[in-house]
């Protein structure tokens, strides 16, 4: 019996394969000032996170053929600082990934403790993702989440850790008296709802709080100081998939794109620079069921071009979140606060009061449904892990991942059909179930982390939830996906049953929501009235085993009869706006530098006796393709879309490389094109 992506038939045959594991520009009013001496301090912070851009299994669809081979865009960690007058300090970090994982989050905070003593803890730092499916991967411990790419990648680990790190650091840095304000708009053509069967099976309640079926807020943050904007958190709901599993090369997708057009503004280059300048973060909300994919297939919508479709979406959520900035109004509190409490969602007890039928139920042991290995037909398929007569050797390395599936833990999951209890696999289970829970209180408004993918009335209770226990407006209350760790999926009870995508990704059975919801009132009561909370178990330590199967990097060597930097191919002697200019060089690995917080290449002007950089590998025109030659030569192809607006004048590429040698050292070089005219 066919197993369909979105949705699986009763009876069903399960199959050995875990599959995909998430599948205009207004101006802005100026902005009324706070009350002086509220104390009201803030800082913004923004660094590369970019890992390896070649021969990298990329993070999102989960695929074996999805491996980099080159660079759209740099990606970056977006971090905010916020300290009242007490100097109570929560930490907000926004992150063009596909998720933060647990393993990232413990590296990050030990490392914070080490700089800043007890400034900055799990309790106050919130780190967060855009979701991009065009991030490097393998930055994960948990061995559910590096499957695709053939086990955990060290040099994509370090990227994220240094780069939130860095971000972090400047936004304390950067700290300054300030204020804070709070807008929102509506944006309603930059995602559908994907699973709208499941959707219509949530109470009319639910239902008319979404009379579109999707989550068209934006809500954005205005962070001011001295008259000067200085930054913007501006949330929507859509998936970060407008790139298809198609796409070779590493990006921020849409969200990476929002950020970038409304960081530079028609400016230019900026991250090179050392200040940050204006950072703009585009982060998720409850988008488990929002995609942007407007024709309901991937790369289809608004057009079906995928990265034309990853600028307009993107460009759609800067019109709206720029709304949103010039209307958004002062918050009458300063006060600052943070809780935090780690939940075993593999073995809570829910009480009645947060279940559909009032009953008191339990979650379970983390499984993994046919709806999800089937795949999400929106956003792309999920694409089997071992297609037939494949074989995966970190599944080798691990013992194999046949554990059977007792009788109690698939009626627990019932009516999810079980393939895989990642849950149960040696040594504790394949994803993470001790996980992460917290509120933020910045001012009036509360950010509320979780660590998966929430649809959208999945985020709208757990938001209830909160306002009802703090007694604050259900708007004030923002709800952050995405946040600290993840957990593939949570649907409602009623989106459980029937057992789409979503609710085969939802990990923990049917009640996983409720145990949320108990969860943060527990949060939502303790902040509401001064107390503390328990924090729960630890969550697991999966570091110490943890092998790669990547491929090694060999000694670079150059194509016959050339040298490193050799231009192979150069530009056309003339270009104009609309056009592409395209050089080829001789080059090293990537791997062999990252140039994080650099660049593979720069677009240079020519002004008088200088060569000034005009763009580089961060900039939405350019992109960096790597290629193979042989075993051991690399050719960089770097081509620039000429942009309207561009200045006349003469221009050239310049690439930075670097070799590997026979002893294992690492040598830089530069290649430089002939000069060209625009």
């Amino acid at each position: 019996m066919k197993i369909s992506r979105r949705s699986v038939l009763a009876g069903a045959a399960a199959v050995p394969a875990l599959a995909a594991l998430s599948a205009g520009s207004a101006q802005a009013a100026p902005l009324r000032t706070a009350p002086s001496g509220t104390g009201l301090r803030v800082g913004v912070g923004i660094a590369d996170v970019t890992g390896p851009v070649a021969e990298n299994g990329m993070m999102g669809y989960s695929s074996f053929d999805q491996v980099a081979e080159g660079l759209h865009q740099r990606t970056r960690a977006r971090a905010y600082v916020f300290a009242d007058a007490a100097d109570t300090r929560v930490v907000y970090v926004c992150v063009d990934t596909c998720m933060v994982f647990q393993s990232v989050h413990d590296e990050v905070i030990r490392r914070l403790h080490t700089a800043f003593g007890g400034a900055y803890t799990e309790r106050n730092v919130m780190l967060t993702a855009v979701h991009s499916h065009a991030a490097c991967g393998g930055a994960s411990h948990d061995y559910a989440y590096t499957l695709a790419n053939l086990g955990f990648q060290p040099l994509t680990f370090q990227a994220e850790v240094d780069g939130i790190v860095e971000a972090i650091t400047a936004a304390h840095d950067d700290l300054a008296p300030g204020t804070v304000a709070y807008g929102r708009s509506e944006l309603t053509d930059a995602s559908v709802n994907r699973s709208r069967i499941a959707f219509d099976r949530n109470p009319q309640r639910d239902k008319d709080y979404y009379p579109l079926g999707i989550d068209s807020s934006m809500r954005t943050l205005r962070i001011t100081r001295s008259g000067t904007d200085v930054g913007a958190i501006n949330w929507f709901a859509t998936h970060c998939a407008s790139l298809t599993n198609e796409n070779l090369l590493i990006s921020g997708d849409n969200k990476g794109a929002a950020s970038y057009f409304w960081e530079h503004d028609g400016e230019g280059v900026r991250y090179l620079d050392g200040a940050p300048g204006f950072v703009a973060a585009f982060p998720q909300t409850n988008s488990g069921d929002m995609s942007p994919n407007l024709h309901l297939e991937p790369g289809k919508g608004p057009t079906d071009d995928e990265f034309e479709n990853a600028r307009i979406i993107g460009e759609r959520q800067v019109a709206a979140a720029r709304n949103a900035f010039a209307d958004a109004e002062t918050m009458s509190a300063t006060t600052v606060d943070s809780r935090v409490m780690y939940l075993d969602m593999a073995n809570q007890v829910v009480d009645g009061r947060f279940t559909p039928d009032g009953q008191q139920r339990r979650t379970a042991p983390a499984c993994v449904g046919a709806a999800m290995s089937a795949g999400s037909t929106e956003d792309g398929p999920a694409l089997p892990l071992f297609p037939e007569g494949a074989r995966n050797p970190l599944v080798d390395a691990l013992g194999g991942m046949n554990a059977p599936v007792p009788n109690w833990l698939a009626d627990a999951q019932a009516p999810k059909l079980v393939l895989v209890a990642v849950g149960l696999l040696p040594p504790d289970g394949w994803v993470p179930h001790v996980l992460k829970i917290q509120i933020l209180r910045i001012g009036d408004v509360y950010v509320v982390g979780g660590p998966a993918e929430f649809t959208i009335v999945s985020g709208l209770r757990i938001r209830r939830t909160v306002a009802e226990e703090l007694g604050v407006p259900l708007e004030n209350v923002i709800f952050q996906g995405y946040a600290n760790s993840y957990s593939s999926y949570c649907t409602t009870p009623e989106e459980y049953e029937a057992q789409q995508y979503e609710g085969g990704s939802t990990l923990f059975g049917r009640n996983t929501l409720p145990a949320y919801q108990q969860g943060y009132a527990a949060l939502a009561a303790a902040m509401h009235t001064g107390a503390d909370v328990p924090r729960g178990p630890a969550p697991r330590d999966m570091s110490g085993f943890q092998p790669n199967f990547g491929p090694e990097v060999p000694v670079d060597a150059p194509l016959a009869g050339r040298q490193f930097g050799d231009v192979l191919v150069q530009p056309a002697s003339t270009a104009s706006a609309g056009t592409q200019v395209a050089v080829e060089f001789v080059t090293g690995h990537p791997k062999n530098n990252l140039h994080r917080g650099g660049t593979f290449f720069e677009v240079q002007r020519e002004d008088g006796a200088r060569w000034l950089r005009h763009a580089d590998d961060g900039d939405w025109s350019t992109k960096f393709r790597w290629r193979r030659e042989g075993s051991n030569a690399s050719v960089a192809r770097i081509t620039w879309d000429v942009p309207a607006g561009t200045p006349a004048g003469t221009y050239r590429i310049q690439h930075f490389g670097d070799r590997k040698n026979p002893d294992g050292s690492i040598t830089a070089f530069t290649g430089t094109s002939a000069p060209f005219t625009v």
